[in-house]
C-alpha cells in the first residue's frame, strides 16, 4: 500500500523518495522539525495583551503550503500536544492552563489554518501565488474566528474586555491589531512558497 501523506503538487511531494519506509521516516522527521520551527516562530513575538504578535501564523501557512494538509495538520497537532504536556513551545510557556487561556482559541485555530492552506496546496495552489494567497487569507480568517469566539466565550472573566460591549471590545483588542500584519505575513509566505515551487518544484 502506497504512503500518500502529501501530493506531487507540493514541494515535499515533488522530492519524496520512492520507498514507503523512506517516505515515512522523512515525513516523521519533517513533522518533528516543523514543531521546532513553529516554536521558534512563537518565540519571535511582541508581548502585547491579551494576544501577543508572533510569527506562528506565517510559519504554519508556509509549512502547510510546502508539505500539504496531512503533514501540516500532524505537525500542528504534535505542537499543541507538546504544549499541553508542559513543554514551553508557546509564546510565553506551555501547559494546559495556557491552552485554556486567552490565546487558546487561536492555538486551536492553527489546526484549521493548516488544513485549509494544506488542502489548497495539495490541489496545486503552490504554483499559483494568488490562489495560495487567497487560501492563506481564508485560513487566517478561520483562525481569527476560532480565537475571537474563544475570547468572547471567556469575556466574563476577562478584565480587559469592556463588559458593556463585549464583541467590539474583544475584536478591537485581539483581532483588529493583527489584520494588516497577518495579511503581509500571508503575502510573504505565499510569495516564498510559490517562488520556491517555480525554482524547484515545477522543474522536477
Amino acid at each position: 500500500m502506497a504512503v500518500t501523506l502529501t501530493t506531487p503538487n507540493t514541494l515535499l511531494g515533488a522530492f519524496q523518495p520512492k520507498g514507503n519506509v523512506a517516505k515515512l521516516a522523512i515525513n516523521g522527521a519533517i513533522v518533528v522539525l516543523g514543531t521546532l520551527l513553529i516554536t521558534a516562530a512563537a518565540k519571535i513575538n511582541v508581548p502585547v495583551w491579551p494576544v501577543p504578535v508572533t510569527l506562528q501564523s506565517f510559519a504554519i501557512a508556509a509549512l502547510a503550503a510546502t508539505f500539504g494538509m496531512r503533514i501540516a495538520v500532524a505537525t500542528v497537532a504534535l505542537y499543541l500536544a507538546q504544549g499541553a504536556f508542559g513543554l514551553p513551545v508557546f509564546a510565553t510557556g506551555g501547559g494546559l492552563p495556557y491552552l485554556v487561556g486567552p490565546t487558546g482559541g487561536f492555538l486551536l485555530g492553527f489546526l484549521a489554518q493548516a488544513a485549509i492552506v494544506g488542502f489548497a496546496a495539495d490541489r496545486g495552489a503552490s504554483g499559483r501565488p494568488f490562489a495560495l494567497f487567497g487560501a492563506m487569507l481564508a485560513g487566517t480568517a478561520v483562525l481569527y474566528a476560532f480565537g475571537f469566539a474563544w475570547l468572547v466565550a471567556m469575556a466574563g472573566a476577562a478584565q480587559w474586555v469592556d463588559q458593556s460591549n463585549v464583541l467590539a471590545s474583544a475584536f478591537a483588542k485581539a483581532v483588529q491589531p493583527f489584520l494588516v500584519w497577518d495579511a503581509l505575513k500571508m503575502a510573504f509566505a505565499a510569495l516564498t512558497v510559490t517562488g520556491l515551487w517555480g525554482l524547484f518544484g515545477a522543474k522536477r
